[in-house]
């Protein structure tokens, strides 16, 4: 019986046992590109690795390029609510119907030549084929996991490449060292192409000198008055977003940059929800977690907090509590339905103070006085939001 390509269906394949894995390499998605005609070579890129910051870097750069004028690409992961949203082209998400068209187009491509796909290589795929056929003029590209070997990587040449903030994240894959992780992002570099970082890192320069690329080291310093986008981690992410786009896009105004800024949107990152008074944020690192605490102590001193956490069972959730949590705070765990969600009892064990368990029956009272804060997985933050009905 033939399936039916619908976006369901899609979804289904996307996330089966043998595609929904990490396989890090660039020997597949080059095969399949090859076959697909490369479209990836018919785009002008701006690549962006890191640990944190990668996303919100991409959708200030997006944002202010739309707001000039360009038909711009772009691609995030992952998603909050649906795939769909990690595909945009000026700002709009691909429709179900060419995302499944897409995705079925990709992978019985694959299938007939014996090419195994892992999830992200068939959405990666996708996305630079969609771009192509959509003739962007600028494509916005987000790497998954590490860079040198993510599958976004196949780019031969890009008009510029980002790296963010490093921390210790994926280090079974990316290496246990900040300098072999930074190695691993760096390997986005390209032959006589900028790269912008804001950490001096002795392998950025060695990786620049290798590849012949060229590797401007920024000053994190600059006014996030007008940026929608809050926070006080903002500040690195913006200057290398500017420090881009003053490099490649130089005749863009200062009244369009600004105009960008105020229009960037990049939802569940230090959002405040105001009729809950509810922060949510897509913390899911250390590092994220104590950029998310030194915000909660400037924005909201004083105030008691209650925090809803759940993450993912390999990440280090013991060092996570243990930044996030006081003694006189409030904390739920929640388990949510992602397959490597961490339960309630190796969270508690992990806790530095005693828990509730969110369960299915259990009731949170928002207005009770509490800032309350989502935080911990982006996985578990549309179960919460169609859960308690937040409007985002």
């Amino acid at each position: 019986m033939d399936i039916e390509y619908n976006y369901d269906n899609a979804v289904n394949l996307l996330t089966s046992s043998g595609k929904f894995r990490v396989d890090l390499g660039l020997r597949r998605i080059a095969e399949i590109l090859e076959l697909l005609g490369n479209p990836q070579d018919k785009l002008h890129c701006i690549h962006v690795a890191g640990t944190n910051g990668k996303g919100s870097v991409c959708s200030i750069v997006a944002s202010i390029l739309n707001e000039a004028g360009k038909k711009v690409g772009l691609y995030t992961s992952p998603h909050l609510f649906k795939y769909t949203e990690r595909i945009k082209i000026a700002g709009k998400d691909i429709s179900d119907v060419d995302f499944a068209e897409y995705v079925f187009e990709i992978t019985n491509l694959a299938d007939k030549n014996n090419i195994d796909l892992t999830e992200f290589e068939i959405l990666t795929a996708v996305m630079f084929k969609y771009f192509a056929d959509n003739k962007v003029e600028v494509a916005v590209i987000e790497t998954g996991l590490g860079g040198r070997f993510d599958a976004t990587n196949v780019i031969k040449k890009h008009l510029c490449s980002i790296i963010t903030h490093i921390d210790f994240d994926h280090t079974e894959q990316l290496g246990d060292t900040l300098d072999k992780i930074a190695y691993e992002k760096a390997g986005i570099m390209k032959k006589d192409c900028p790269c912008i970082v804001f950490e001096g890192k002795e392998v950025y320069y060695d990786v620049a000198s290798q590849v012949g690329a060229l590797l401007e080291v920024i000053m994190p310093v600059v006014n996030t008055d007008k940026l929608a986008l809050k926070g006080i981690h903002q500040q690195e992410n913006l200057a290398l977003a500017l420090a881009c786009v003053e490099k490649v896009f130089p005749e863009i105004s200062q009244a369009i940059i600004d105009k960008g800024l105020q229009n960037v949107v990049h939802p569940c990152r230090f959002q405040y929800i105001e009729e809950k008074n509810l922060i949510i944020d897509g913390a899911h690192n250390p590092n994220g977690i104590n950029s998310l605490v030194q915000n909660l102590d400037y924005y909201y001193p004083n105030i008691k907090r209650r925090f809803i956490y759940g993450c993912l069972r390999n990440k280090d959730y013991k060092t996570m509590l243990n930044s996030l949590l006081k003694n006189d705070d409030e904390v739920y765990f929640y388990h949510f339905s992602h397959q490597n969600s961490a339960t309630f009892d190796e969270l508690q064990k992990a806790c530095p103070i005693k828990a509730k368990e969110l369960t299915k029956n259990a009731e949170i009272d928002f207005n009770d006085g509490h800032l309350n804060i989502i935080c911990g997985s982006l996985y578990m933050i549309s179960e919460l939001v169609e859960r308690f009905k937040i409007k985002i």
